[in-house]
C-alpha cells in the first residue's frame, strides 16, 4: 500500500470517527507487551491526527485518552458501537 492510499484510508477513517462524535462506543487499545485496555467512553473531539475518548469506569472516576488514526489503520486500536454492537472498522483495510 502506497501513501496515498494510506491518507485516504486515514480520511475515511476520520469522516467515521467524526460521524460517532458524542456517542458511546467501546474501546479496545493494544498498549504492548501483552496489556489490552478494554472499556467504554464517548467520542469528545475529532482533531486533524487525533480524537478524544472520555471514559467513566465504574467507580465514577472519569479520565480522557487519546489516540491517533494510524492507531486504528494498523490495528492497535479497535472502537465498537454498544447500541448496535458493530465495529467501526474491519481490518484488513483496502482500498
Amino acid at each position: 500500500m502506497d501513501i496515498a492510499q494510506q491518507a485516504e484510508l486515514i480520511d475515511n477513517i476520520r469522516s467515521i470517527v467524526d460521524s460517532h462524535l458524542g456517542q458511546r462506543v467501546k474501546l479496545r487499545a493494544n498498549m504492548g507487551r501483552s496489556k489490552v485496555i478494554e472499556s467504554e467512553g464517548i467520542i469528545t473531539q475529532a482533531h486533524p491526527s487525533l480524537f478524544i475518548i472520555d471514559i467513566r469506569s465504574k467507580r465514577g472516576k472519569s479520565s480522557i485518552h487519546s489516540y491517533q488514526y494510524v492507531d486504528i489503520l494498523t490495528g492497535m486500536v479497535e472502537l465498537t458501537d454498544v447500541e448496535s454492537g458493530e465495529k467501526l472498522f474491519e481490518p484488513p483495510f483496502e482500498s
